[in-house]
């Protein structure tokens, strides 16, 4: 299942709002939707999507303290998977499942003007990225809610709560947020084949902190025994703001221990509806590829 990736142009949520959800919201009165009903039915639309268009912002805070934002067009199928995404700066992606030797077609809108045929987990294209281009999608989201089999502590996923509704750019929204205060980087060993992503998964903590906090590159492979800072979760506080009608994710912002870790808001979503295949092909005449 793939996840969430680069960002683009949206409305955003008032600062009053995020507050307030982030807050202790009121529990919801016993005749309205659940907690486990929303988080059901949110998973099930993620999984059941065929098709997704959307343009998405992001903010993402850097080994440096700064934060790196970016606006992104992004669509794609998912059986094939395939993925096209476009910035604000106008560096062009396209991935598409069983081509170009698994690599990706990016084209970086810069000297030398050409098309690169780049791995998408490699250092190149994950430098500055908490996410894989091929975790564009809403699939982190549910993995966030749901946690994996290799997750040793659930704890997390079920601080997830409903707090209430809310309105995000004119629609309606349900609005999940887990409070997690024993967030904290833990001590972990390394066994033999761990790597920074499968530590990620066994603490549910995100592939971008491990390699952040260790000083390792994405794939590579950690020595049996190593010591590493491993967070044991993946926020303190989590908010996801869930659009009634689509029941997909319009904004997904996660804080630590240091303050805001990342925020992803999702506007302009459509959702199971028919793109021509020629729209995930290189030569395509609206790209630049």
């Amino acid at each position: 299942m793939t996840r969430f990736f680069r960002l683009v142009a949206f409305l955003p949520v008032s600062a009053a709002v995020l507050g307030a959800a982030l807050a202790s919201a009121p529990v919801p009165a016993a005749d309205r939707m659940t907690t486990e009903q929303l988080m059901s039915r949110l998973s099930s639309s993620i999984e059941n999507l065929k098709t997704l268009r959307c343009n998405v912002r992001a903010q993402e805070r850097l080994s440096n303290g700064k934060y790196q934002q970016a606006r992104t067009l992004m669509k794609m199928t998912f059986s094939p998977q395939r993925i096209y995404l476009k910035n604000a700066k106008g560096i062009e992606v396209l991935w598409v499942s069983g081509q170009n030797d698994g690599d990706a077609w990016v084209y970086p809108n810069s000297f030398p003007y050409v098309t690169l045929s780049l791995d998408p987990n490699g250092s190149i294209m994950r430098k500055n990225q908490h996410h894989s281009a091929l975790d564009a999608g809403f699939g982190t989201i549910s993995d966030l809610i749901h946690g994996s089999a290799q997750r040793r502590d659930h704890s997390f996923e079920r601080s997830f709560r409903y707090t209430g509704d809310s309105t995000v750019a004119g629609r309606a929204c349900y609005v999940l947020v887990s409070s997690f205060p024993q967030f904290k980087y833990v001590t972990y060993k390394a066994v033999a084949g761990d790597t920074p992503a499968r530590i990620a998964d066994k603490f549910g903590c995100g592939e971008y902190r491990v390699m952040e906090r260790n000083g390792l590159d994405p794939g590579e492979a950690i020595a049996v025994g190593q010591t590493l800072q491993v967070p044991n979760s993946y926020g303190r506080r989590t908010l996801v703001c869930v659009d009634q009608k689509l029941m997909l994710p319009t904004v997904v912002e996660v804080h630590d221990d240091k303050g805001l870790f990342e925020k992803f808001e999702f506007s302009d979503i459509v959702a199971n509806q028919p793109i021509p295949a020629a729209e995930f092909t290189k030569d395509y005449p609206d790209y630049k590829l």
